[in-house]
């Protein structure tokens, strides 16, 4: 028995054969729901636009075959949940989910005012304290290599108006 919240349920799901086939594990199992359903509704919305050929693609061909690429996802992630045996979710933590969108939000707002440099800086950093494991050492070295990387690609690879260092600290 799972018990989420007050209610209870069984370890377990309807196998093709009409038996009862456990689920070895949970977070595979709805993850690959989740990756199922996000990909079904991005069919059914793609469905409203002319989806074209392979030589012609129309504006609902690229958003179609991801989404069907994320279905086929789904389906593995979720059949690995029957059959492969994993611990269960140690639980939830708000600190990770909380720090993570302050950190989305603190980018989109230092990206122009401090540059990309910084901001790339400090989303590694909030996001990765939001990790029960986080370390200092590993989330630094990860925050230098990605920001180095972000910079190298965005700014001088593919040449995007986004400034290294912004106004705000005198660039």
């Amino acid at each position: 028995m799972i018990k989420v919240g007050r209610r209870q349920y069984q370890d377990q799901c309807i196998s093709a054969s009409g038996g009862a086939m456990p689920i070895r594990s949970w977070k595979d199992f709805l993850s690959g729901l989740m990756f199922i359903a996000f990909g079904t509704a991005f069919i059914w919305i793609g469905q409203d636009y002319a989806f074209g050929s392979a030589r012609r693609m129309g504006p609902g061909f690229f958003p179609v075959v991801l989404a069907s690429i994320l279905v086929l996802i789904g389906l593995v992630v979720a059949v690995r949940g029957l059959l492969v045996d994993e611990e269960r979710p140690r639980g939830f933590t708000w600190r990770g989910l909380l720090l993570v969108l302050v950190a989305s939000i603190m980018f989109g707002v230092l990206v122009r005012t401090a540059g990309l440099a910084l901001a790339t800086a400090v989303l590694v950093m909030l996001s990765a304290y939001g990790s029960r494991e986080f370390r200092w050492k590993p989330t630094v070295v990860l925050a230098v290599g990605l920001t180095v990387f972000s910079v190298v690609v965005f700014v001088y690879a593919l040449g995007l108006p986004i400034p290294v260092i912004g106004p705000l600290l005198g660039g």
